[in-house]
């Protein structure tokens, strides 16, 4: 009897390689290399139900402001049809900038949705960070960044959320 070899399982996040490949690399534990594979990794994740990784990828300040269990339920209980990166804006500067927009879709009891979204991103000693819109930064803009950049809330992220 001969031993057919199946494919590895291809990556959510639409790129064509498979998942150890791609965005499993990063689940893992190594950084993202730009805020598109950062996102792009993040919609793995909610595919994948990983939500330990979108925690951990958000601004560590918005982190304790999110809605665990309304992530975990939103990833574990969609059917995730696609992801479509339409752009990306790589600002520079220290710290580096970054918007993504893209469209995400899924099926869940309601129907069939699309999501479409421009996110920011901020680099952090060589990790990039998603900043969530619907956690409000507790900052005012004199206060230092939350991002941890040491500069002014104002001179940095103040532009991005």
């Amino acid at each position: 009897m001969q031993t057919v070899n199946a494919a590895p399982p291809s990556c959510p996040c639409g790129s064509g390689d498979s998942l150890s490949e791609c965005c499993g690399r990063y689940h893992a534990g190594l950084p993202a290399p730009s805020a598109e594979i950062l996102m792009r990794s993040r919609y793995s994740a909610y595919v994948l139900g990983l939500v330990d990784y979108l925690l951990a990828t958000t601004l560590a300040t918005q982190q304790p402001g999110l809605d665990r269990a309304a992530i975990s339920a939103w990833s574990l209980h969609s059917t995730w049809l696609g992801l479509d990166v339409e752009s990306t804006e790589v600002l520079g500067g220290q710290p580096e900038h970054a918007f993504v927009t893209f469209t995400a879709r899924w099926h869940d009891d309601s129907g069939e949705h699309a999501h479409r979204e421009r996110s920011a991103f901020v680099q952090h000693q060589g990790h990039w960070y998603f900043i969530d819109p619907t956690v409000a930064l507790q900052v005012g803009r004199n206060d230092p960044c939350p991002c941890g950049s040491g500069q002014k809330f104002k001179k940095c992220c103040a532009g991005f959320v």
